[in-house]
Order: C-alpha cells, then structure tokens, then sequence
C-alpha cells in the first residue's frame, strides 16, 4: 500500500479548484502503474536541475509534481499548479 502526502500548497490548489480526492488518487495510480511498467495514457517526464529525483505529470493545463521512494513505497506531491506558474 502507498503512502501519499500532499504538501500546504498542493492541498490548498485542491480545495481551490475543487478537485475531487477521487481524481487526484487516480492520477497517482496512473503514475504508479506507468512507473511499473504498464500502458497508461499519462503525461510523466523526470525533472532536471534543482527539482532532480522529481517527476512531473501533466494533466491538461495543470502540471503535477512529485518525488516517489519505491523502497518506503510513498509519494510527496510537492506542488500542483497551472502550467506557468508550477515551477516557481
């Protein structure tokens, strides 16, 4: 089973925007079945520069990012935001 934790920032977008927790889970699902291997439509690329070891999803116009430990089996999501305003 995976631990996730959402950082101050990416829980406020949340209720912000009111997305549902049912998306946000089934886009971290998407995530962790893309990482094992399977064919999932996901937008996921890895991060360079000051965000190394983070993984960036995009969902539309929103962009997802987050660090995944496979051995502890969690997933941080760091920050969701709009496109232009997510790596700032």
């Amino acid at each position: 089973m995976w631990k996730i934790n959402l950082s101050k920032q990416t829980d406020k977008f949340i209720k912000k925007k009111k997305i549902k927790d049912d998306e946000v889970l089934l886009l971290i699902n998407k995530f962790i079945n893309y990482s094992k291997g399977s064919d999932e439509n996901i937008s996921v690329k890895s991060m360079k520069g000051k965000w190394k070891g983070y993984h960036r999803v995009r969902i539309g116009k929103v962009r997802m990012i987050l660090k995944v430990d496979f051995k502890e089996k969690t997933i941080f999501v760091d920050r969701m935001d709009y496109r232009g305003n997510v790596y700032k």
